[in-house]
């Protein structure tokens, strides 16, 4: 999939930006703050019928204005034109259409437009919360697999009611707990069964990858843990209501599954590095891309890269520049603040590239040779 032109108004501080791109390469230069990030994020919002920051669509509008709009014109593989079009007024609900028909749930876009994006925000995989591993193998699986996505819409469903059951100031319906526990139970299932199966096949890639990057100067793994790995997840549930009910909610399931990122046999969050960090975020994350790439719709998918480059030495730098330039990866968008870091990719790149300098939410393709 190639993203030919975008258009956008009053999205972030982008108040009018109609681009034509590389289908290959294209970079963006400018100083931190100045709309490069937001950019990114537009073309993440057309695959993905969400910001990659900020969850809240009206928050996604310039200040001062009632409504934004974006809209991307796409070349599939097979050399069909594509257009999707996002719009939201304030205090309405947004609008999501491709080729001029609305979707009847949103839920039906995932997938149709893969996309990887690299940002200093995945750091949070490693610094964060479970529930931040647990998006990211939300993100890879949902865009290939729709019984998953379904699936996991059906457990939170239930999820969400049975907590609501359990904070309750009465005591909860039995049956009706039962209602919303089977329903947790046969989605969590297939959930855990299909993060089992991607997590088994993407280890190899991701280790591949961060070889790669470093020089086989560290092996890293990633070990999934699932409370379903401990019985049937119905009858935890049920075992569990107890103490369920005393803290208003569910203390089982796979809402609780986590991803153990490693290097060497320790957490990579308590022995890493900064540019060991950073190595293993971005083979997570190209990993991420050569799984989907291989899978789902069998699309290449956009490759994302926001500010990628800091901290890491000059080595592992070196490494990601001839990844990203080689056969293997489609149409990629990186930002940097760095010019140098830019030029040293545009030299590899066989291909047509272009370059855009970004100033103060204002976005204009340079000419001048690299």
């Amino acid at each position: 999939m190639i993203l030919k032109r975008i258009s956008i108004l009053n999205y972030k501080n982008l108040e009018h930006v109609e681009l034509d791109f590389s289908p290959k390469m294209n970079c963006f230069i400018g100083q931190n703050g100045m709309g490069k990030t937001n950019l990114l994020d537009a073309v993440y919002y057309l695959s993905f019928c969400k910001s990659a920051t900020n969850p809240i669509d009206s928050q996604n509008m310039m200040h001062h204005q009632d409504f934004f709009v974006i809209q991307g014109f796409y070349e599939t593989e097979a050399g069909d034109v594509e257009e999707i079009y996002c719009g939201m007024k304030r205090r309405q609900k947004k609008q999501f259409k491709r080729n001029k028909k609305d979707y009847t749930r949103l839920s039906d876009h995932i997938g149709f437009i893969p996309l990887v994006m690299v940002s200093p925000s995945d750091a949070e995989l490693i610094a964060g919360g479970s529930e931040e591993r647990r998006r990211f193998m939300d993100v890879v699986i949902s865009q290939y697999d729709k019984e998953y996505l379904e699936a996991l819409i059906r457990y939170n469903k239930a999820l969400l009611q049975r907590n609501t059951l359990l904070k309750g100031e009465v005591e909860p319906d039995t049956e009706l707990l039962e209602v919303w526990e089977e329903m947790m139970a046969a989605a969590g299932e297939t959930v855990y069964r299909k993060r089992c199966a991607f997590i088994d096949e993407f280890i190899p890639i991701f280790q591949t990858f961060y070889s790669c990057i470093s020089q086989d100067r560290e092996k890293v793994t990633l070990i999934y843990e699932s409370h379903a790995q401990r019985g049937e997840l119905l009858q935890q549930l049920k075992d569990n209501r107890p103490k369920d009910r005393i803290m208003g909610y569910s203390l089982k399931g796979v809402h609780k599954d986590d991803l153990l990122m490693q290097i060497g046999d320790y957490p990579i969050k308590r022995e890493g590095s900064q540019g060991q960090n950073k190595t293993f975020l971005i083979a997570l994350k190209l990993a991420q891309f050569d799984f989907l790439r291989r899978t789902g719709s069998h699309t290449t998918p956009l490759l994302l890269l926001d500010d990628i480059f800091d901290k890491l030495d000059a080595s592992r730098v070196e490494q990601i520049v001839k990844l990203v330039a080689g056969d293997k990866f489609g149409q990629i968008f990186i930002t940097d603040t760095n010019r140098d870091h830019l030029d040293k990719i545009m030299k590899k790149i066989e291909g047509e590239y272009k370059l855009f300098g970004v100033e103060n939410g204002v976005i204009q393709e340079r000419k001048e040779e690299v």
